[in-house]
């Protein structure tokens, strides 16, 4: 059954996300390999930027204080497309959908202390190949109301 197209324009959140610091590290480090050691993440490998887990470093830095690794934007700024793809109104069959794609746009780094409030709506639903697809765009701003990340978000649900 098809998605019903009156449904591009809705819209999910405002979803709100603090950054704290420790997240930041334990993100940076995990993506950058570093690996668990009594209960930590251990060591930064030396490719892993200090500005991005070592709040001294980052302090003396262009920034001031830690950034967030740039994909951590997805921690809080997928919840839309969470949202638009789990709308029991769309009908959604969860057991055939893949993630098709993510863009994200980032217009400022993320900080600690930073409080995310990200809103989405559904842009563009459509068939391909016998297949639907179901495109949510979001905007996630900080705390001043500045936008830090724009996102797209594409589910791909397969035909059964």
């Amino acid at each position: 059954m098809a998605i019903d197209k009156r449904f591009i324009g809705r819209e999910y959140g405002p979803y709100s996300y603090t950054i704290g610091a420790e997240k930041l590290r334990e993100f940076a480090l995990a993506l950058g390999g570093a690996h668990p050691s009594a209960g930590t993440l251990g060591e930064a490998p030396a490719h892993v930027s200090p500005l991005l887990h070592d709040a001294q470093a980052a302090k003396a830095g262009p920034y001031g204080d830690l950034i967030a690794f740039p994909s951590f934007a997805v921690v809080f700024a997928i919840r839309p497309f969470g949202s638009a793809v789990a709308d029991p109104e769309l009908g959604v069959n969860l057991l055939m959908l893949v993630h098709g794609e993510q863009e994200l746009e980032f217009l400022d780094v993320m900080r600690p202390g930073d409080v995310m409030s990200t809103t989405g709506r559904i842009a563009n639903i459509y068939e391909k190949a016998g297949m639907e697809f179901v495109v949510v765009t979001s905007e996630s701003r900080n705390q001043r109301g500045d936008v830090v990340v724009k996102g797209t978000w594409t589910a791909v649900i397969r035909g059964g």
